[in-house]
């Protein structure tokens, strides 16, 4: 019998990987020539998202499945072209890759965790995300992303 209490815990195969770093950056272009020429990555996919105001591009770290995510404003109204004037070019975000991102928001919630977005959003290459709020992370923007069913993580 369980006490209804007790808080739910996360099961450890719902977080499965860091899924990608979100870099801010002012001209999308040349960061990836950065990342591809200097450190010797490769440009695995790259879109605009209207809806989250950026054009994007996912750089692979090796063969390991993790990514460098690169985000550069649509206009001086996105989140990013705001992050970029306060806080300058940087780490923007931690992404950790989860099996069921409607099942851990809710557990969050449960212990008291803010997240971003009621319901979740579409993220890059149809991916399902949400954010936590960074003042319950420990002053990190921390994105849930759950792929794609296609998607070859």
């Amino acid at each position: 019998m369980t006490d209804s209490s007790t808080p739910l815990e996360i099961p450890e195969h719902l977080f499965t990987a860091i899924d990608h770093v979100g870099i801010a950056v002012r001209d999308l272009d040349e960061a990836i020539a950065f990342y591809e020429g200097t450190f010797g990555m490769r440009l695995a996919h790259q879109e605009t998202n209207e809806e989250q105001g950026v054009r994007e591009a996912m750089i692979a770290v090796g063969d390991s499945g993790s990514h460098i995510q690169l985000l550069a404003p649509l206009d001086d109204s996105s989140t990013i072209a705001k992050f970029l004037e306060r806080s300058g070019p940087g780490v923007q975000q931690m992404a950790y890759r989860v099996t069921d991102v409607e099942a851990v928001s809710a557990i969050l919630r449960e212990r008291g965790v803010r997240l971003l977005y009621d319901a979740p959003r579409r993220g890059t290459s149809d991916s399902r995300i949400n954010f936590i709020h960074p003042k319950d992370a420990g002053g990190v923007l921390v994105e849930l992303v759950e792929p794609a069913a296609d998607a070859a993580h």
